[in-house]
């Protein structure tokens, strides 16, 4: 018999979201920098996904930087009933494919009130935490976020790319309702990160879901894709839905023929047996 899952999530108590949400970094130039190549194709994206049911959009400052947000805004605002923006900040980008990491409380600040002009929000839904700064003490970042959240700023606060102690460092400070870590069906660094969330009614948002690169795990999602006559990477997405129930999938594209693709994997119940071999690809190399 096939496995169900829950088809949504409630976060921070209070905004209940369908898991299959989208990511919208890939609506920006290579290397994450400047506009799109096809501005008109990732407006279309964009207004397709929330018809195809998606409520739940991942975006973030340094995306551009600003770009995604912009398109975010000009295809959606003024936004339907029900649907969640999240951003994020605490990154610097001075080029394509560079990351430099921000999280003192002058540049949360500019990011914060920029994303909310770009967004045309009064207040951001899910603000997180792009990454904790190694040359900022986590409390004055923490401390910042907090005084955000109580000014009206952010209604719920989320962290990215952080361990269990880091999560309950934060907790002294504000609820955590989510976390974004990289993870996939062949990359469960953040494993024990994820059970933590699930015990604590977190939202769990893996980055980079497909993994890729691995060949012997290819060829096992492979098989199992061709038993339902879908593609791999749908098997790979399947797979994180069935996995643990308080993962949301952003998965990004620019395409809407690949959105329409993802939006699909939704209707994918994998079986036991086809469970059980993709656990496996944990230690496949």
């Amino acid at each position: 018999m096939a496995n169900t899952f829950e088809k949504t999530f409630t976060l921070g108590g209070d905004y209940t979201i369908n898991r299959l949400g989208y990511g919208a970094m890939r609506i920006t130039g290579q290397g994450i920098w400047g506009p799109p190549k096809d501005k008109d194709e990732c407006i279309r994206v964009l207004k397709r996904a929330v018809e195809l049911g998606v409520n739940f959009i991942d975006t973030a400052d340094s995306y551009g930087p600003n770009v995604s947000e912009e398109l975010i805004a000009e295809a959606l605002a003024p936004y339907p009933a029900g649907l969640i923006i999240g951003t994020k900040g605490g990154f610097l980008r001075t080029g394509p494919n560079q990351w430099n990491i921000d999280s003192s409380p002058a540049h949360l600040q500019e990011a914060l009130e920029g994303s909310l002009k770009r967004l045309k929000q009064d207040r951001i839904d899910l603000y997180q935490l792009h990454r904790i700064d190694p040359n900022v003490p986590a409390e004055k970042t923490f401390e910042f976020l907090q005084k955000a959240q109580q000014q009206g700023k952010i209604k719920h606060i989320g962290l990215s790319e952080v361990s269990v102690d880091e999560i309950k460092h934060a907790q002294q400070f504000f609820e955590v309702v989510s976390v974004q870590n990289m993870y996939s069906v062949d990359n469960r660094k953040w494993e024990a990160e994820l059970q933590y969330t699930r015990e604590q009614n977190i939202a769990f948002i893996p980055w980079y879901p497909l993994g890729g690169g691995n060949v012997k795990g290819e060829q096992i999602l492979q098989g199992v894709a061709d038993k339902y006559s879908v593609t791999i990477h749908q098997v790979a997405l399947s797979w994180l839905l069935h996995h643990s129930p308080n993962i949301l999938l952003i998965p990004g594209t620019s395409s809407v023929e690949h959105l329409e693709e993802n939006m699909k994997t939704a209707d994918i119940k994998l079986d036991d047996a086809d469970l059980l071999i993709l656990e496996g690809l944990k230690d496949a190399k």
